[in-house]
Parts: C-alpha cells; sequence; structure tokens
C-alpha cells in the first residue's frame, strides 16, 4: 500500500512539473506573439513616412518636409506628436538629463536614434549616448545623421521644433543642428579619466604657487569637472545590454542617478522607454538619507 502511495505522489509532482512548464511556454508564445504583432503595426504605420525619403524625393522633402506627405500621414504624424507630448506631460518627475549606456557589442545606430528622438519628443532637454568601446564616439557624424533621419520619419515636418545641438564632448568641436535639446556622446576619457585629468590640473596649479595645498577640495574638484561637462548630472540612466556595470560612466556626476536595465536596444520600442519613465516617476530618491 505505501508503494502505492508513493507512487501516487510521485504521478502528481509529475504533473504538477508538466503543469508548470505548459503555463511557462504558453507564456513565452503570447509574448511573443504580441512583439511580432507590435512590430508589424509599427512597420506599416512607418512605412509611408519610408517610401517619402527614397533619393529621388530628397532634396523635395528636405526644401519642403510636408510637401510630399499625404493627408492620412501627416495625420498620425501629429497625432503621435501630440501622444508622445502628452505622455511626458503627465509625468509628475520627467528627468531633465537622461543616459543610455549601450553594453552590447555591435550598436545599432538606428535603434539609439530612435531612442533619442523618443527622448526629445516627450520633453528630455539632455541625452547622453555612451559606450565601453567609444563606437559611438569615433562615428558620431553617423550617429547624428541617424538622429536627423529618425527625427524627420518619426515626427515630420514638425521635426524642426526638436532641435539638436551634437557634442562630442566638453573640450571637442561640435556639430550642431540648432541649440536644444542636447545630444552629447560619451566614451570611457569622459569618465576617470575627466577625474585624472582634473586632478593634475590642480596639482600643477599648487606647483606653480598659484593655490596652496589647503586651498584644494572635493568642492574645487567638482566645479573643474562640472566646468567640462557644462551640463546638469543625470537623473535617469537606462542600461542596454546583460553586463551588470556602468562600464566607467560619469562616475563623478551620477551619485544621485537612478539606473534602470533593459535586456538589449536592439528593436527597443517607445513603451519600452516610457515603461522606464513611468518607473522612475513612481520611485521614490531618498537622497542618501
Amino acid at each position: 500500500m505505501a508503494l502505492l502511495y508513493g507512487l501516487l505522489w510521485r504521478l502528481l509532482l509529475l504533473l504538477v512539473h508538466i503543469n508548470r512548464a505548459l503555463v511557462v511556454w504558453l507564456r513565452v508564445r503570447l509574448w511573443g506573439w504580441k512583439r511580432r504583432l507590435w512590430e508589424r503595426a509599427m512597420a506599416g504605420l512607418l512605412l509611408p513616412v519610408a517610401l517619402a525619403g527614397f533619393p529621388d524625393h530628397q532634396k523635395t522633402t528636405n526644401q519642403n518636409p510636408d510637401a510630399n506627405t499625404s493627408p492620412g500621414t501627416a495625420k498620425r504624424l501629429a497625432c503621435r506628436r501630440s501622444r508622445w507630448l502628452s505622455d511626458g506631460r503627465s509625468l509628475e518627475k520627467l528627468p531633465v538629463h537622461i543616459g543610455l549606456i549601450v553594453t552590447e557589442e555591435e550598436p545599432s545606430y538606428t535603434d539609439i536614434a530612435n531612442l533619442v528622438v523618443w527622448c526629445m519628443a516627450v520633453g528630455i532637454s539632455y541625452v547622453s549616448v555612451y559606450d565601453n568601446h567609444g563606437t559611438f564616439r569615433k562615428n558620431n557624424s553617423r550617429l547624428l545623421e541617424e538622429i536627423v533621419r529618425q527625427q524627420q520619419d518619426l515626427l515630420g515636418g514638425d521635426g524642426s521644433k526638436c532641435n539638436v545641438e551634437f557634442l562630442s564632448n566638453g573640450a571637442d568641436k561640435h556639430h550642431v543642428v540648432s541649440c536644444r535639446p542636447t545630444v552629447k556622446v560619451l566614451s570611457p576619457e569622459d569618465g576617470k579619466q575627466s577625474i585624472v585629468q582634473a586632478a593634475r590640473q590642480l596639482c600643477r596649479s599648487v606647483e606653480n604657487k598659484e593655490k596652496g595645498s589647503k586651498d584644494i577640495s572635493v568642492s574645487m574638484l567638482d566645479v573643474l569637472l562640472r566646468e567640462s561637462r557644462n551640463v546638469p548630472d543625470p537623473e535617469l540612466v537606462v542600461k542596454f545590454g546583460p553586463v551588470d556595470s556602468t562600464l566607467g560612466f560619469l562616475p563623478w556626476h551620477i551619485r544621485l542617478t537612478e539606473f534602470m536595465s533593459l535586456p538589449s536596444h536592439r528593436n527597443v520600442s517607445y513603451e519600452d522607454l516610457l515603461g522606464i519613465l513611468q518607473r522612475f516617476d513612481s520611485c521614490q530618491q531618498r537622497l542618501g538619507q
């Protein structure tokens, strides 16, 4: 009898495990189906805009962005702009400066450009793009071109209202499309290396007797580092990829920064970004208390 009970018990456990496996499988299938449905819907919405940007029409589009836009497409773009602006205004706590850290080996310029344009559309003033290998810094012109292209594709003729100042770093020359918002491309040189350079500058000032050793303080170092950046500290940083590290992203400027993660920057959607912003809006920052 005991042997029979034991067999029945094992059979029940097996059924429980099978049930759990089926539930997990169904959830994964449902999530994949929803994602594919969303991607197809977005492709259908963006297709008319993409077709309007072929080389034969590029000159006309640059001169008058709305000249070849159909009424239906113009209406969809207007609704999209209105929605994104409304989403930004609905948040009580919208970051002024957001950082985007890409930890993946192969960056997608289109997806990063989409993120930058979406950030601008909801009302974020400063966007910093960072990768550990300095890929975006080395190819900043390519990133700039992609941002301008996606700005036109996603925002249409109203894209000129979302102006871009594209800075390489605090010391280098910069490309300017217009005065705001600001897109800042960062690399590891802007992290620990900038602290080392500021410390050397203070040491030289003491060596040249411009300052005394007692004058050196944390606040003085802080002033030097902020003068070289000329942007506010990021309130929110979004990390893309499996690496659980900030990879040297502005170590001096992230003391009060909120960090959130997404699995990948590839095929990232506006809803993914909005979800991050809503989480940031609802989180309580104790600021060291």
